[in-house]
Parts: structure tokens; C-alpha cells; sequence
């Protein structure tokens, strides 16, 4: 990833309309909490998320109960994710950096993100620093996107031979300390158009460092190039998992 912190921030910020667009997060959202419900994790968990957005994740986890620690690099997007979940004693909220920022307060039981750890600089790298705040036989369980993100929409690029500037997504090879999965989603749109509005309105529109925007002419092409495709666009979602030895 070669993404501008200032950038990413700038963008979930104005995300007005994140959860009216943000399908596929949502569905992400929830098969992670699916998977996470069935570790063995102690009655009260103490548990840390990183990169909570609008609450997607932290809601379909709060049967778990515990003491959570909910954090994100947006003030925005936590203050929506607050909103979402409301007040509660067991249940805090941090701005934080989870790639350089400490959270403190742990050691955890749990640590879990579901699309926030590909906007990171170096995944594989801030997922290890994480592993050292899991408690005894605690988990860590992330997804992030892999490089088959976005495939059509950098190919629609490359037939007018251009580059798009979706970020550069960590190789699935990356993850060889974690257990890994990896499956691909797809996502419709009814139009081109369509496609960069849902983008722009989830805040995911931030564009990898040193890319350089399009003419309109340009712009015009790549469009009809992606409608050619069916406006399909695949997420390859990842999961990585980690379990600290007791």
C-alpha cells in the first residue's frame, strides 16, 4: 500500500453515505463475525478492533460481550460507529493509527479488522506487531483485499494503456506467519458511473501515491472500457489468522 495516511482520513471523512453504498463490506463484515463466533474466546473477551468504520463488525459481534477497546484512524467514522452501537460501560472508543499507533489497555483476547488493514503500508509487518498485544491462547482474525482487487477495472486501464490508481493490495504470499484464506467477491453496478459515485461515497477512492488523475478524454475511455466488462468488480477478500499459543 502507498496510500497518504492524510489521504485515507480525508476520504473516510467525507464518506456521508458510507453504509447506503457499502454492500460488500457489510457482507464481509459479517462473515468474519460468523467465523470469529466460533473460536474459542473466554466468556468475557477482551477485545480490540481496529478500524471500526461505521460499526459494520462491532455490531455483528456485540452477542460476544467482554470489554472492548473499538478504535479508527477517522474521528468521523468512530463517532458514526458510536452512534451505531450507542454507550455502553464495556465499551470504549480511541482514535487510533492501528499500524503505528499503541492502543494499550491490553493484553487482548481478540484482535479483529475487516477491511481496514489494506490501506496499511506494510500489513504482513503492523499484523505481527498485533500478535505481541494477544493474550495467552488469544486470537487475531483480520480480512483485508488482495492483489485480484479491482482486476476489471485496472484492466479497462490498461487497454488504453494507462494505470490505474487503485492501491498496490499485499500478495497473499505476504501472510506466510498467519493461516490464510482467500475468496473472491463480486460486485455489480449498473453503469460505470455508478461504480466511481459507490467508490467515492464509501470513501475508498484515495488514490495510490504519485498517480496521475486522467484527462477527461482518457477518462471517457476507460469508462466504456469497464462497461464492456459489465461494470463487475471482484474483491479478493482475505482472512488471516492468528492464534497466540497459551
Amino acid at each position: 500500500m502507498n496510500v497518504p495516511r492524510e489521504s485515507i482520513a480525508r476520504a473516510f471523512a467525507g464518506a456521508a453515505d458510507y453504509d447506503g453504498n457499502a454492500r460488500i463490506q457489510r457482507d464481509i463484515a459479517q462473515a468474519l463475525a460468523a467465523r470469529i463466533a466460533a473460536l474459542a474466546l473466554p466468556r468475557r473477551p477482551r477485545v480490540l478492533e481496529i478500524g471500526c468504520g461505521t460499526g459494520f463488525l462491532t455490531q455483528a459481534l456485540a452477542g460476544l460481550g467482554g470489554d472492548w477497546l473499538v478504535t479508527d484512524l477517522s474521528p468521523e467514522m468512530l463517532e458514526r460507529c458510536r452512534a451505531r452501537l450507542g454507550e455502553d460501560a464495556h465499551r470504549r472508543f480511541a482514535v487510533l493509527d492501528g499500524e503505528y499507533g499503541d492502543p494499550g489497555g491490553g493484553p487482548f483476547d481478540l484482535i479483529c479488522s475487516s477491511l481496514a488493514v489494506q490501506w496499511f503500508d506494510d500489513a504482513p509487518r503492523a499484523l505481527a506487531r498485533m500478535g505481541g498485544w494477544l493474550a495467552p491462547g488469544g486470537h487475531l482474525m483480520v480480512t483485508t483485499l488482495g492483489p485480484g482487487s479491482f482486476a476489471q477495472w485496472r484492466e479497462a486501464h490498461a487497454a488504453e494503456g494507462l494505470a490505474a490508481g487503485t492501491p498496490r493490495f499485499t500478495p497473499v504470499a505476504a501472510f506466510g506467519d498467519f493461516a490464510v484464506t482467500a475468496e473472491n467477491r463480486i460486485e455489480r453496478h449498473d453503469d460505470p458511473l455508478a461504480f466511481l459515485r459507490a467508490l467515492k461515497a464509501i470513501g475508498a477512492h484515495a488514490a495510490d501515491a504519485g498517480h496521475r488523475p486522467l484527462s477527461p478524454g482518457q477518462l471517457r475511455r476507460t469508462l466504456a472500457r469497464f462497461a464492456q466488462s459489465g461494470c463487475e468488480v471482484t474483491y479478493e477478500v482475505v482472512t488471516c489468522h492468528l492464534h497466540r499459543a497459551r
